[in-house]
C-alpha cells in the first residue's frame, strides 16, 4: 500500500503546475530551459516583484518569449 501511495503522489506531481511565486530552486530547475542562473534570477526578482500573472516571468532578465513558450503550460501564479 505504501508503494502505491508513493507512486500516486509522484504521478500527481508530474501533472501539477509550479507556482513561480513559491517554487524552490529544484522546482524551477525542472522547467525546460531554466538552469541555475535563471532560477536564481526568478527567485531574486520575485522578492521585490511578486508575479501577478505567468507572463510576468518574461520581466526576469534572461527569460524571453522562447523560454516562456517552453514553460507556460507548466507554471502558474497563486
Amino acid at each position: 500500500m505504501r508503494k502505491f501511495l508513493i507512486l500516486f503522489l509522484f504521478v500527481i506531481s508530474l501533472f501539477a503546475k509550479i507556482n513561480i511565486n513559491t517554487a524552490t530552486m529544484q522546482e524551477l530547475h525542472s522547467l525546460k530551459g531554466i538552469g541555475h542562473t535563471k532560477a536564481l534570477a526568478i527567485m531574486e526578482y520575485r522578492k521585490k516583484h511578486p508575479f501577478q500573472k505567468i507572463e510576468d516571468i518574461m520581466k526576469v532578465k534572461g527569460i524571453g518569449k522562447k523560454t516562456f513558450d517552453k514553460i507556460k503550460d507548466e507554471i502558474e501564479v497563486k
